[in-house]
């Protein structure tokens, strides 16, 4: 993005956040003091003096973060919660359709998705102390755009937010930014974990965010990523040799000299977050690990269907199908503002136990 720093277009920014609920021209911090979420802590300065940065969520709502009318492409975007992000649901609608093409647990869609914090250092995606979620991936809209926070906590949240768009033309061929997220707990034995599927149209694959709950012992990633475009069937055009292969590591993101796992951020992948054992009320491993397909996007011009093989080790060099607790949350853009959604589940389905 450096090469297009310098060009000199006639573009309009417009951001939107409490202060500035719409973007509006010259509104930027104008909410009266007494309609103001912080008018207590404003009380001696007045209108102006940061007397509406957060917003407020009450259990079982949904707050509309921005309700836009125009073109452009969102550029980045900038949420800071509390509350149990896997009880929160983030959803974007493009061009007024009423089905989201994202939907996702909040964490999750910032690569952090075990209600925990870990910073993750990449290109569309960083996360940042102490619990900073940054979005970069572009998203074109011809015109306009939704997006929303369901808090499904039992209790009140508070959220900072910033979406900053850009109002420019959208070219024909731009398209539309997807997140679906899937949860399976655990994994029915000798049957693939699906990362992606019901997808029709033209598009690309750009990026996964996995993680990964261990209920057996000894290495666990043994598993393919498999890809099936345009018409595969049986068996896929493209096909990764292993779970942390995918996730471009090896040998099971093993430091050779402490023999422990090794986590690490790179701008197109990572293994962000390893949850050890305490030996008591937290006995089993979990992982973290993104792969951004950026400069290797996976074209499809038909359909696309996404798998991944949960396979560990057991006696005498034997693999072992595991049925683990999986989740995940597919990033593509498609030809049109909405597709096929997966049912999201309970907040008892996604909590993480």
């Amino acid at each position: 993005m450096l090469g297009e720093i310098s060009n000199l277009n006639r573009y309009k920014t417009i951001s939107i956040s409490p202060e500035n609920l719409d973007g509006a021209k010259g509104k930027g911090g104008a909410i009266p003091l007494e309609l103001g979420t912080s008018r207590d802590a404003a009380r001696d300065l007045g209108t102006g003096w940061k007397v509406n940065p957060r917003m407020f969520i009450e259990a079982g709502a949904v707050l509309t973060l921005a309700d836009v009318a125009d073109q452009g492409e969102i550029r980045h975007i900038w949420l800071t919660p509390t509350g149990v992000w896997r009880g929160q649901i983030l959803r974007i609608y493009w061009d007024g359709s009423d089905i989201p093409a994202v939907e996702c647990p909040l964490g999750d869609f910032f690569a952090n998705g075990l209600n925990e914090y870990a910073p993750v250092v990449s290109v569309p995606v960083c996360v940042n102390p102490g619990s900073a979620f940054n979005c970069y991936w572009r998203m074109p809209f011809r015109k306009g755009f939704r997006i929303t926070l369901e808090n499904r906590n039992e209790n009140q949240v508070c959220v900072y937010y910033q979406i900053t768009y850009v109002r420019k033309p959208v070219s024909e061929n731009a398209g539309y930014f997807h997140a679906q997220f899937r949860r399976e707990n655990p994994l029915p034995y000798m049957k693939d974990f699906v990362m992606l599927d019901g997808i029709k149209g033209a598009g690309q694959y750009v990026g996964t965010y996995m993680t990964w709950g261990v209920h057996n012992n000894l290495w666990w990633g043994e598993g393919e990523v498999k890809i099936f475009i345009d018409g595969d069937t049986e068996y896929p055009s493209i096909c990764y040799t292993g779970t942390e292969d995918y996730f471009c590591g090896s040998y099971d993101f093993e430091n050779q000299k402490t023999h422990q796992y090794e986590e690490f951020v790179t701008p197109y992948c990572g293994l962000p977050q390893v949850i050890r054992p305490d030996t008591l009320y937290r006995p089993q491993m979990r992982f973290g690990m993104y792969r951004w397909h950026i400069t290797d996007p996976i074209y499809f011009s038909e359909d696309i269907r996404v798998t991944i093989q949960a396979l560990g080790w057991r006696s005498v060099g034997r693999y072992l199908p595991l049925q683990d607790d999986i989740s995940c949350v597919a990033y593509f853009y498609i030809d049109k503002p909405s597709c096929a959604l997966p049912k999201l589940g309970t907040p008892d389905d996604l909590e993480i136990i």
